[in-house]
């Protein structure tokens, strides 16, 4: 698509700010759609394993890579000193960037919400700030650190919540129950907008027809975080109750902080003939060929205020792929996936999550059905659209555009 020209004649430019390493997922999906739309979009983020700090040009992205990397499982006082660390360095690096590139737009992806405010040079000359929240924060805390949300750390991150939210001129997340959530606590409902983490067809390919009548052992997958909340552990002991009775395969791909402890508990449940760790970051294409290998998808995860409103991009690409999955029962996942689509099973309870892995394991046909039937999401969830409508939000806020609109307004 032909790039529509600025102001004084050039590309739009847009400029992404992530406290994490290139390609965070989200981030390369926004990014990548803004190039097909004509856009120059330039990535300032943490230098991430493998790489050194420096500037690389990659699938048409501009990232600058800044001397900081991400330590999973830090404690609350060294993560602080991270995200500082970090806001100041890309402060300082953004402000220089729009010296010489003049950013339309800038957008910043929480964790920390804080980093908004990297943008405030940008901000003072005429560009647009977009604050995108990948997590709330204050869930998020609450729920790492198994705190209440009215204890006062999780107020004080409420209040940072806020302050960033009225710095930008647009905020983003990704579900209808966050926004919801954002709009409870003060946020104006016409500058929220949600841009799901839908899987990028681009990226991943485009899905085959699945077949799972194959020999060998019933492969299933958990892909993502390895985190107590996310209830990883929980599946090595469903798997350990259903060894006995069915051929099973179970690939843990990811990494986080608990990985010790998970390859810990394999051991002492005597699953290591029949788990593997899969702990290699893949590029999207082959990570969506691990997931279409699989027979079952699973998402373990326990409930809490922050994983209740989780809509979890796994079971999205488990859908995209048409893998039957089962999924504790959450607000969001009830919410985007209906009663039928998915094999419930209760947050946090080992039993009934074995019991839903063993109703897939020993009916072929309702395995079949639910394929089909989680499929459906993606038959009406689209990145595609999602893409569309996220780009048209981002040139809505051009300068230029938005000087129009209140020009059209008077």
């Amino acid at each position: 698509m032909a790039g529509r020209s600025s102001r004084r004649g050039r590309p739009p430019r847009h400029c992404m700010v992530v406290e994490n390493h290139w390609p965070d997922i989200r981030v390369e999906r926004e990014a990548l759609a803004l190039l097909a739309r004509g856009y120059e979009v330039d990535v300032v983020c943490e230098e991430g394993a493998g790489h050194g700090p420096g500037t690389t040009r990659e699938d048409g992205v501009t990232v600058h890579r800044l001397p900081v990397r991400r330590r999973g499982g830090a404690g609350r006082a060294a993560q602080l000193v991270e995200y500082l660390s970090f806001f100041v360095r890309a402060t300082v690096r953004v402000a220089s960037l729009h010296r010489s590139r003049r950013y339309d737009s800038v957008q910043a992806h929480n964790v920390p919400d804080f980093l908004v405010f990297a943008a405030i040079v940008p901000k003072l000359t005429g560009a647009s700030v977009v604050l995108d929240l990948h997590d709330l924060m204050p869930e998020f805390f609450a729920s790492r650190f198994q705190k209440p949300m009215s204890s006062l750390t999780v107020r004080v991150l409420q209040v940072q919540e806020r302050l960033s939210v009225a710095f930008a001129d647009h905020v983003l997340t990704v579900s209808d129950l966050w926004r919801r959530t954002l709009i409870e606590r003060g946020a104006p409902a016409h500058r929220v907008s949600v841009v799901m983490n839908l899987p990028d067809p681009g990226s991943f390919g485009v899905p085959l027809e699945r077949t799972l009548d194959h020999d060998g052992a019933t492969r299933i997958l958990y892909h993502g975080t390895f985190a107590h909340r996310l209830g990883v552990d929980l599946l090595l002991d469903a798997v350990g109750l259903l060894r006995s009775r069915y051929s099973l395969h179970l690939t843990l791909h990811g990494q986080g902080e608990m990985l010790d402890v998970l390859r810990s508990r394999s051991q002492e449940l005597g699953l290591d003939d029949i788990v593997t760790f899969s702990t290699t970051r893949l590029p999207t294409r082959e990570l969506g060929s691990l997931i279409a290998s699989a027979d079952i998808g699973v998402v373990p995860y326990r409930n809490d205020v922050f994983t209740d409103g989780i809509v979890p991009t796994k079971l999205m690409e488990y859908a995209y792929f048409g893998v039957p999955s089962v999924a504790s029962r959450s607000s969001a996942v009830l919410h985007y996936f209906g009663a039928e689509a998915v094999a419930y099973c209760e947050p946090g309870d080992v039993d009934s999550l074995r019991t839903a892995i063993e109703s897939l394991l020993s009916d072929g046909e309702r395995r079949q059905e639910l394929g089909r039937r989680i499929r459906e999401f993606s038959s009406t969830h689209r990145w595609e659209e999602e893409a569309a409508r996220y780009s048209a939000l981002v040139e809505s806020l051009r300068p230029s555009r938005r000087n129009a609109a209140l020009q059209e307004q008077r």
